[in-house]
C-alpha cells in the first residue's frame, strides 16, 4: 500500500513563515482569484489541511501576506531614517529603504500594490499603509520646514507627502518589472526630481503662473 506523505516537524512560527512566503509567491504569480490553496500548499511543500489549520481561509492567508509585506516595507523605511539627520539625508535614506524593499521583495510589492490595492476589503489595508507612509514623510518635511525657520502649514505638508508617496509608488511599479534595475538608481532619480523643488520651497520660493 502507498505510504502517506510525511512532513518534517518544525516550530509553528517557522512553518507559518514557510507558508506565508509560498503564498506571497503564488499570489504574485497567479493573482488572488486564480491562486488556489492546493497550489500554495504544494509551493510550501505541506498539506492543504495544514495551511487551513495554521492560517485559515484564503482571505485570511492573503491578509496575513499583506500585513507581512506591509510591515516589511515600513520597517525598511523607518530603520534607516534618523531624526538627527539633515532633511535631505532623511528623505534620501527613506527612498533608499523604500526602493530597497521593492528590489528585494518584488513579489511582496506585487501582492501589496497590484493585488490588494484594487480589491476590497484589502484595499483598506493598503490605504492605511499608505497613510502611515504619508505620516512619516510629512514628519520629515515638517522638521525640515521648522529647522529653516519657516511656518509649517499642515495641509501643504500632507499634500506634498501624498504627492511623494504617489510618485514613489509609480516608480516602484516600474522597478518591480525591471529586475536588472538598481533600486538605488531609482531612489536617486526620484530624489533629484523631488528634492530640488522641495529645497526651494523650504527656502520660501513659490512658483506663480505667468498670468498671475
Amino acid at each position: 500500500m502507498p505510504s502517506r506523505p510525511t512532513f518534517k516537524r518544525l516550530p509553528r512560527a517557522v512553518r507559518e513563515q514557510q507558508m506565508l512566503e509560498a503564498a506571497v509567491r503564488v499570489f504574485a504569480r497567479r493573482g488572488f482569484h486564480a491562486a488556489s490553496m492546493d497550489e500554495i500548499a504544494d509551493e510550501a511543500g505541506i498539506s492543504k489541511p495544514m495551511v487551513y489549520a495554521y492560517l485559515g481561509s484564503k482571505d485570511d492567508l492573503f491578509r496575513a501576506c499583506v500585513n507581512q509585506e506591509g510591515t516589511r516595507l515600513l520597517e525598511s523605511i523607518v530603520a534607516v531614517v534618523r531624526d538627527d539627520l539633515p532633511a535631505d539625508e532623511q528623505l534620501w535614506r527613506g527612498l533608499q529603504g523604500f526602493f530597497g524593499f521593492v528590489g528585494a521583495h518584488r513579489e511582496g510589492w506585487a501582492v501589496l500594490y497590484r493585488q490588494a490595492s484594487a480589491r476590497e476589503p484589502f484595499a483598506a489595508d493598503i490605504a492605511a499603509l499608505r497613510g502611515r507612509m504619508v505620516e512619516v514623510i510629512a514628519g520629515m518635511l515638517r522638521r525640515a520646514v521648522l529647522a529653516s525657520g519657516a511656518e509649517a502649514r499642515e495641509p501643504d505638508l500632507t499634500a506634498s507627502a501624498y504627492a511623494l508617496v504617489g510618485a514613489a509608488e509609480s516608480v516602484a511599479d516600474w522597478l518591480a518589472d525591471h529586475p536588472e534595475a538598481d533600486p538605488d538608481h531609482s531612489a536617486a532619480r526620484l530624489m533629484n526630481f523631488t528634492w530640488l523643488g522641495a529645497r526651494q520651497l523650504l527656502q520660501g520660493e513659490l512658483w506663480q503662473p505667468s498670468s498671475a
